[in-house]
Formats: C-alpha cells, structure tokens, sequence
C-alpha cells in the first residue's frame, strides 16, 4: 500500500510538471491568442482599443497581468474544470471541441492499437517457439518489412488501390456526409465502414513493432532455467508458452502498450490528413498554429493524463502479472 501511494504521488507530480510546462512554454513564444483573433476581426472591420483588451481577458492573453498570476489562474480554472475559450472556433468552448472530436480518435486508434498489440503478440509468441523454422524466417522478414515501410506511403497505397482502383472502402471523411450523426444503425454501419481503411493501414504498420518485440523477448525467456523446468516436468507446450513463458516475456510490450493507449487521446494526424477522418490531432495542429493556448493546452492536458494513468494501471497490471512485483511490495 506504501509503495502504491508513492508512485501516486510521484505521477501526481509529473501532472503538475507536464501542466507547468505545458501553460509557459506557448507564452513565452512571440505573439498570443488575441493576436490572432484580432487579426480574424479585422477582416470584417476596425476593432477598437476596448475590443483588443475584452479579447486579450477572455482568451488569456492580457499581459498586464505577471505570467506568475496568470498560471495561479490557470491552475485554478482547471481545478474547476473551466478549459476555456477556442480562438480556432470561437465562440465553442474547449470542453465542447474535444467532446466532440475525441470520439472519433477513440473508437478508431483504441480498436487499432489493441487489435494491432494482440496479434502481434499472438504472432511473436509463435514465432519465437517455431524460431528458426521457415515459416519463422518468412514471418521475420515480412514483419521487418512493414515495419521500414513509412506510414504515410503505406496510407496513400491503401487510399490508392483500395480505395481508388477497387472501390473497396471509401478513402474520405468519417461517415457518409449526407446522414445525420446519431446512435442509428444508418450510421454506426456507416462509421464503420469508413474506419476500415484507416483502422487497416495502423493496424498493418505498427503489427510488426509488437511482434518483433514479442519474439525478441520470449526467446530469451524461453532460455530460463524455471522454463526448462517446465519443460522438464512434462507440462504440455501450450501450457508452458502460456503460463510460463508469454506471461513474463509480454511485460516490456505491456508498459509500450500503456503508453500506446494512453497517447491514443492525442490523435494521429497523418491518419487525419491521409484519410481526411476526423479526429483532435487535427485540431491540435490548428490550435497550435493559431497560437490558439487553450485549445493547445486542453489536447496536451489531455495526453498528459491519459498517458499517466495508463502508467498507473500498468503498476498495478505487474502485480497481476508478475508475482515477483508483488514480492517486492510485501517486503
């Protein structure tokens, strides 16, 4: 229970270092927010001295204030849960800009990146058994092919044929744009469809990563006296790769899939952009582009703690799995 709590505190810490960093460093850099809403207003007009100030209050870029109270404010509006106001899309506030685009990214890179990690592993793990056989030396060779493969040259291959040439699955946008968005099997079955092509291309790029980890690690595991015992008992192969083997050598790839998931929140934007699919890594791009701190501020937040708290499931996933972990805490 000492040990758990610790580590609480300490990613508790690196929330507030991540948070701290994230609020100076785009207010150090030339310009701010106001700036570039102005710059949006005076397309349609003259704006006066008293809107420049109303704009540099709401979007936290009045620097009559020391930067020092401007983060205690911060802090304090996001202890209330007040992200703030979007200079990007105006007047929505941030909260509702997230809500609205982390669905997409969610559903799409969590399926993605689980289905991608389990068949990897499942492969690996195979692989490593069967090591030195043809069909190993195949699956090696084809894995570490993808794996060199750039994802935006395999994206555009996809979209080329097939989409383009075979007309397989559509290559744009999130659902069929005439349908109106709503829990309707019209549109489930829509947003599905148009996931494929995407959901493919992550899944086939990033399986040879998982799998080449796996293999890698359950052959040396596989060279473990507590494994040779296993063997030596007369324990059947599936038992002794499952239970014996697979269950510790998967433990590197477990901390890389914490933290696959939790960047998840982040979104892909070459994903985004390849596929024109909808999602908050788009958004992020634009906000930060725009000097847009808010928007910027509350994607990163975001990632910070998604990617934290995956950390700390993955603490108390060890536990789980290896039950030298749990030794250690009881001693």
């Amino acid at each position: 229970m000492r040990r758990l709590l610790r580590r609480l505190g300490l990613y508790l810490l690196a929330i507030w270092a991540a948070v701290t960093i994230n609020f100076f460093l785009p207010r150090l850099a030339p310009g701010n927010p106001a700036e570039a809403a102005l710059m949006r207003l005076e397309q349609h007009g003259t704006v006066t001295p008293a809107t420049l100030k109303a704009l540099q209050i709401e979007f936290g870029g009045d620097t009559s204030d020391p930067l020092l109270l401007q983060y205690l404010k911060y802090l304090n509006n996001l202890l209330h849960g007040n992200l703030g106001v979007s200079t990007t899309y105006f007047p929505s506030s941030v909260g509702d800009i997230i809500n609205q685009n982390i669905r997409w990214t969610l559903v799409l890179l969590s399926l993605s990146v689980l289905l991608s990690f389990v068949l990897g592993s499942l492969i690996g793990v195979f692989m490593a058994w069967r090591r030195g056989s043809a069909l190993d030396t195949i699956f090696s060779s084809l894995m570490t092919f993808l794996y060199s493969i750039l994802f935006p040259w395999l994206a555009l291959m996809a979209v080329y044929f097939l989409g383009f040439q075979l007309h397989w699955f559509p290559f744009a946008d999130g659902y069929d744009t005439t349908l109106t968005q709503g829990w309707n099997l019209d549109f489930i079955a829509s947003a599905a469809y148009h996931a494929v092509l995407p959901a493919l291309t992550i899944v086939v790029s990033t399986i040879a990563g998982w799998m080449l980890t796996m293999r890698n690690s359950m052959i040396t595991t596989l060279s473990e006296d507590y494994v040779l015992m296993a063997r030596a008992k007369g324990l059947t192969s599936r038992r002794v790769i499952f239970a014996y083997a697979a269950r510790n050598a998967i433990l590197p790839s477990v901390t890389g899939f914490a933290i696959a998931l939790g960047t998840v929140v982040g979104g892909q934007l070459l994903v985004e952009i390849v596929f024109n699919y909808p999602g908050i890594g788009f958004s992020l791009v634009q906000a930060i582009q725009g000097q847009d701190y808010a928007l910027a501020d509350g994607i990163l937040l975001l990632v910070i703690v998604a990617t934290v708290f995956m950390n700390f499931v993955v603490d108390l996933l060890y536990g789980v799995l290896d039950p030298r972990t749990r030794q250690e805490r009881s001693a």
